[in-house]
């Protein structure tokens, strides 16, 4: 089911202009603060009416101003989970799950308790209250509130802002499973590039109320114009080779073989790997003697030097892979980079983080949208250019 978001709105010193659609699964609304996300999720939730648009999931239309057709809020079947999970405390976890059920609609699929239940892995907390759950418990079960009520679109306002890095990485399998398990479109909002790397099937990077990118998180993650030089970062599809008794899994990637601290998922699994610019080393030649186990091989596809210190090179490893690496201008000039050249990427095992690593998911079979820039925005198509900071 698509995600149509077309909106333009205008405050007092402020104007927001979006015209996206995006596939199925989850489109994350990435950007700095101020740069819109809020004004889009409340025109979205109904909160607030723009000055002009459509949105619609499919074939459901919440907003038309040429029709004039304004769903009121209660009526857009939207299930919502907030920063905090916002649970009645006087309830059980069971009544507040089946709370969530009022609001489904009577001609509606319902949605199974019990499917619920599983997927969220909330059986063991279902006599207790709020007042007794972790962070990352509470989360859960909003969750699955909002999934009993049969939404048509579910809405997730940086959900993980509250929380700590441990309760982040409890709750992140759980909307990997929701990504991959749910036929409602999910539209998520975040400032954190793992959580776009680990979840998004397309990411939107907003700034200043305009679209800056649109497309898979790969490739919007590798754009310095819409995340900054300084995040840019690339996101490998690997899967499970093995894991090893010294605690580290292998994983198949393009390029070669990638060692990390032991990862979920068995022999066989795709996982997906957000693997920062700047961890990157690079060597014209094979290394050797060297610490790190990571390894990849690829051919310079771009070398983009900016009106700093640093500069981009991008390898193409196979396929549709890119690794990016972020070095300075003097050491692309002392090792002659340039496009075509065969040149091997290091990464040391432990510079990728948990956090850096999920499990793939609908993003590898979706249709992604048309890029609104290439896969590698820096410059010509291939080649080298000296425009960007």
């Amino acid at each position: 089911m698509t995600l149509r978001l077309s909106v333009r709105h205008r405050f007092p010193g402020f104007s927001l202009d979006v015209d996206v659609t995006a596939p199925k699964g989850v489109t994350v609304l990435f950007g700095p603060s101020g740069s819109g996300k809020t004004t889009l999720i409340n025109a979205v939730a109904g909160l607030l009416r723009p000055d002009a648009g459509r949105i619609a999931a499919g074939d459901w239309v919440l907003l038309d101003t040429e029709a004039r057709r304004c769903l009121p809020p209660h009526r857009r079947r939207i299930g919502y989970v907030f920063q905090e999970g916002r649970l009645f405390p006087h309830m059980t976890v069971r009544r507040n799950l089946l709370y969530g059920r009022w609001f489904a609609p009577r001609d509606a699929e319902p949605e199974s308790v019990e499917r619920v239940v599983e997927m969220l892995g909330i059986g063991h907390l279902l006599s207790r209250r709020p007042g007794a759950l972790s962070g990352g418990e509470k989360q859960r079960v909003a969750i699955g509130r909002a999934l009993l009520a049969a939404p048509r679109l579910i809405l997730a306002d940086e959900p993980l802002a509250a929380l700590d890095e441990a309760r982040k990485a409890e709750i992140l399998p759980y909307f990997e499973r929701l990504r991959d398990a749910v036929s409602a479109p999910i539209l998520y909002v975040s400032h954190s590039s793992a959580e776009v790397a680990r979840l998004a099937t397309t990411v939107i990077a907003l700034r200043d109320g305009r679209v800056a990118a649109v497309g898979p998180p790969a490739q919007v993650l590798g754009d310095a114009g819409a995340v900054g030089a300084r995040e840019v970062a690339s996101l490998l599809t690997a899967r499970v080779v093995a894991h090893h008794d010294d605690g580290l899994s292998e994983l198949a990637a393009a390029g070669g073989a990638l060692f990390l601290p032991r990862v979920a998922g068995p022999p066989g699994a795709s996982i997906r790997v957000r693997i920062a610019a700047s961890d990157v080393i690079l060597a014209r030649a094979a290394p050797t003697g060297l610490s790190a186990l990571n390894i990849l091989r690829g051919v310079i596809d771009e070398v983009r030097e900016g009106q700093g210190p640093g500069a981009l090179v991008a390898l193409a490893l196979g396929g549709s892979e890119r690794l990016t690496a972020r070095v300075t201008r003097r050491a692309v000039a002392a090792l002659g980079l340039e496009p075509g050249q065969t040149c091997h990427a290091i990464l040391k095992s432990v510079a990728v983080a948990p956090a850096d690593v999920g499990r793939g998911g609908v993003c590898e079979e979706a249709d992604p949208p048309a890029p609104s820039a290439p896969p590698f925005p820096l410059g010509s198509a291939r080649g080298s250019s000296r425009s960007a900071g």
